[in-house]
């Protein structure tokens, strides 16, 4: 198996329709990055939950996800499930973040997710992120969207372990619903880790990659 990296990011960009995707999407994949590299940066934008008890569940989730990072988040008032038509907001939040830094890579939704709200935001990325690494990660759910992926970070077990516990530590809002478990999250893992002959790995969908292999 080929493994190409993008270096030592200095700063990273994370973006989620509504609070936890981010966690639940690419959370591990944060976690490993954040502890390798203490001072990381880390922007973070969430299109919904403003104002109300997710936005605090989302400001202590990120920061147990992204410890000793420079994290940086806004979260938006955006309605949630009504993300097309407010599209001119949700626009200008990613310009807004766009024009405030410029990142090593990108974590957003996938363009193929089939939530609207997901598909959207994730529409919108690359007319602001023009030249950047955009990671879509996947969130599991009832639609039955989940896909083949090009992209994989292994996560040693102890972080998927700690990914698994921080979610269901920080988010209380969600653990009424009947996919958000542990068997669901650490599941999806062991199954992304199978494709890559990790014990677990989250995945990404790239629908752009430029390569440097002869530099």
């Amino acid at each position: 198996m080929i493994r190409l990296g993008a270096g030592r990011p200095d700063r990273i960009v994370a973006v989620g329709a509504h609070c936890d995707d981010i966690a639940i999407g690419a959370g591990g994949t944060l976690l490993a990055m954040c502890l390798a590299r203490p001072g990381l940066r880390v922007d973070a934008l969430v299109l919904s939950g403003g104002g109300s008890e997710r936005e605090q569940e989302e400001q202590a989730a990120l920061a147990a996800f992204c410890p000793a990072a420079d994290l940086r988040l806004t979260v938006h008032k955006l309605p949630d499930g009504r993300l097309p038509a407010h599209w001119e907001e949700a626009k200008a939040a990613v310009e807004e973040l766009r024009a405030r830094t410029e990142p090593d890579l990108v974590l957003a939704p996938r363009t193929d997710d089939a939530h609207q709200d997901h598909r959207g935001l994730a529409k919108l990325i690359p007319t602001a992120f023009r030249d950047h690494l955009v990671l879509g990660y996947e969130i599991v759910k009832w639609d039955g969207d989940l896909g083949r992926l090009a992209a994989y970070q292994p996560l040693s077990p102890e972080i998927a372990e700690q990914k698994v516990r921080l979610l269901q530590e920080h988010y209380p809002s969600q653990r009424h619903r009947p996919w958000y478990d542990r068997e669901a999250f650490l599941g999806l893992a062991r199954i992304r880790g199978i494709e890559c002959h990790e014990r677990y790995a989250e995945a990404f969908a790239v629908t752009k990659l430029t390569l440097n292999l002869g530099g």
